[in-house]
């Protein structure tokens, strides 16, 4: 896989298991799926993503 399909999964991945424990554990889980939800969004704009710079350093490759 390459860097977007990684973000994509790693996003989708923690918003679906945020989800699960804002249903099963704490409601207060529901904004970590926030915090997910707005990186991404002011990524869109500034074309800057902190998982994309980590992803780098551990080797995936655009």
């Amino acid at each position: 896989m390459r860097l977007n399909e990684w973000l994509r999964g790693i996003a989708g991945t923690f918003i679906l298991v945020s989800l699960a424990l804002g249903w099963f554990v704490s409601p207060w889980f529901l904004l970590f799926t926030a915090f997910v939800g707005l990186n991404l969004l002011q990524s869109a704009f500034s074309r800057s993503c902190p998982m994309m710079a980590l992803l780098r350093r551990v080797g995936v490759s655009e």
